[in-house]
């Protein structure tokens, strides 16, 4: 099926995608009452690093991976993580946690004065590394979920893991690039014809 053929990315009630692969993880709990989901953490990973395509990324968020498979997996024997989306290299989508619920993504984090950034954002893991470009399909699955997340949710900002853990991490990394994932955001928000009130904090505050 040709993508322009695809049916609207919408999020259910529910929290959950209707173009995305669910793969439910165990590792998530509630969010506090209280908290309003308002920001969206872009996130890389790949496992073993650098290297794509396998089901190593999955499987770590299910609590799943077999850690004799290759030396680095040794120091991911007691973690338990997960986000709530997964974009392959190809676009395509895996969903492990419900947006509604707290996925364990951020860790120790801060935005804008605000703590513990898993009580108030919605993770997404890009495959990929500080060091490789990102391919455009996943670009465009990211600016279509973004869009679908902001229609439910009403986020306001966008940023980056680096952003809200400084010193503690770096993804997504320098060869994100960011303009180009905000003209398609902003593009979605035309299609749409409802402008996003989102904003990217630390895109708009570098000088031009």
């Amino acid at each position: 099926m040709n993508r322009n053929d695809w049916p609207p990315m919408l999020i259910d009630d529910a929290g959950w995608c209707n173009l995305a692969q669910r793969r439910p993880s165990p590792n998530f709990d509630a969010r506090p009452a209280s908290a309003a989901i308002d920001l969206l953490v872009i996130h890389n990973i790949s496992l073993p690093p650098g290297q794509f395509g396998g089901p190593y990324i999955a499987d770590l968020f299910d609590n799943c991976l077999d850690c004799d498979v290759h030396p680095y997996f040794d120091q991911l024997r007691t973690l338990r993580v997960s986000a709530h989306f997964l974009i392959r290299r190809d676009g395509s989508l895996l969903q492990f946690v419900s947006a509604n619920d707290r996925a364990w993504h951020a860790g120790v984090s801060s935005f804008e004065g605000r703590e513990r950034c898993n009580d108030f954002s919605i993770g997404i893991e890009l495959e990929g590394s500080d060091f490789v470009a990102f391919d455009e399909r996943q670009y465009r699955s990211l600016a279509d979920l973004t869009a679908a997340l902001q229609q439910r949710y009403h986020l306001r900002a966008v940023a980056g893991h680096e952003h809200i853990a400084v010193g503690r991490k770096t993804d997504p990394g320098p060869c994100f690039d960011w303009n180009a994932y905000c003209a398609l955001v902003r593009q979605c928000e035309k299609t749409d014809g409802d402008p996003l009130a989102l904003h990217f904090p630390f895109l708009e505050a570098k000088p031009t």
